[in-house]
């Protein structure tokens, strides 16, 4: 089988169907499976001592399984042609998560537009970790640029990345490693040992795809205050990765993010990435999606003409 064309074939039909299809709950879905794993593993070992080594061995477990059933599975199936591309392309699609995040995104801003700030609040908050009962108007429409951000990268440029770098495997693996970030890589009394690898693993993880992300985002906004903003505040986060294209989109849409939130019901005091403190829009989030399928579409492109 020709290995540009095992490439180039289910990433062109996953990135179709996760723009036609979404993220439909109907379905199966391997990041709810990774999801039921890692609550098992952590429910037997995140007790007791040695919680930092029980939690180190079940992430490096859980990304090393996925990784390698998915490679000794695509191989038997790359016998049979045809299997082997919908098989791939099923995986990719469950590996991008762009059409669900701005989705997401767009029914929050329904919300607060058609049924009021309080609407807009319970909206907000399935998708956002801080704490949204406070929030105003502006703060929540910040508040859904910075998600479109920050997911942006973790959601559809590094599962792309990494599906640059080892195929559908290395691309759900990483899916894995997200996941295990998302569920016990929290700096609470439960889980500040357990999901210490975890947290770093993905921080590791994220490196480039942030940098790359917020590149992304500034070549396609066609916007040089989004590069000055890169180097000026991407470090600022507290996450070492987050701020990156979180700078990028306040160059761009020349806005601020950042500043005090609570989470968990603790104020947090996060620095401000950008100068401009206006009042973010509604047209400001219409144009953060439209950068978002921008910046996949040219990492698509890149990628297929970088094969051919």
């Amino acid at each position: 089988m020709n290995e540009h064309l095992d490439l180039i074939i289910p990433l062109l039909a996953g990135f179709a169907l996760d723009c036609l299809l979404g993220d439909p709950h109907s379905l199966p879905h391997p990041i709810r499976w990774f999801g039921k794993a890692i609550s098992v593993g952590e429910a037997k070992l995140n007790r007791g001592s040695n919680r930092k080594i029980k939690g180190t061995l079940l992430a490096s477990f859980l990304i090393l399984c996925t990784y390698f059933f998915l490679k000794i599975g695509l191989t038997v199936l790359s016998a049979y042609q045809n299997l082997f591309f919908v098989v791939s392309s099923l995986f990719v699609f469950y590996g991008l998560a762009n059409r669900s995040l701005i989705q997401e995104a767009l029914r929050v801003i329904a919300k607060l537009e058609k049924e009021g700030l309080e609407a807009g609040r319970r909206q907000l908050s399935m998708i956002v970790g801080r704490e949204t009962a406070e929030l105003s108007e502006d703060q929540t429409r910040t508040a859904v640029l910075e998600t479109l951000a920050e997911n942006l990268s973790d959601g559809v440029i590094a599962p792309l990345f990494f599906y640059f770098v080892g195929g559908v495997p290395a691309m759900l693996a990483y899916k894995m490693a997200n996941t295990l970030d998302s569920m016990i890589a929290y700096k609470n009394e439960r889980y500040k040992d357990f999901g210490f690898f975890a947290a770093k693993l993905d921080d590791v993880l994220n490196f480039i795809p942030a940098r790359l992300t917020a590149i992304l985002m500034a070549v396609v906004g066609f916007n040089f205050r989004a590069i000055r903003f890169i180097y000026k505040y991407g470090r600022k986060h507290a996450s070492p990765n987050a701020g990156y294209p979180e700078a990028a989109l306040a160059g761009i849409l020349n806005c601020r993010f950042g500043g005090p939130n609570r989470y968990h019901g603790k104020l947090v005091e996060k620095p401000f990435i950008g100068e401009n403190p206006r009042p973010v829009s509604t047209n400001d989030v219409y144009k953060a999606c439209v950068i978002n399928v921008a910046a996949t579409l040219v990492l698509i492109g890149f990628f297929i003409l970088w094969l051919v």
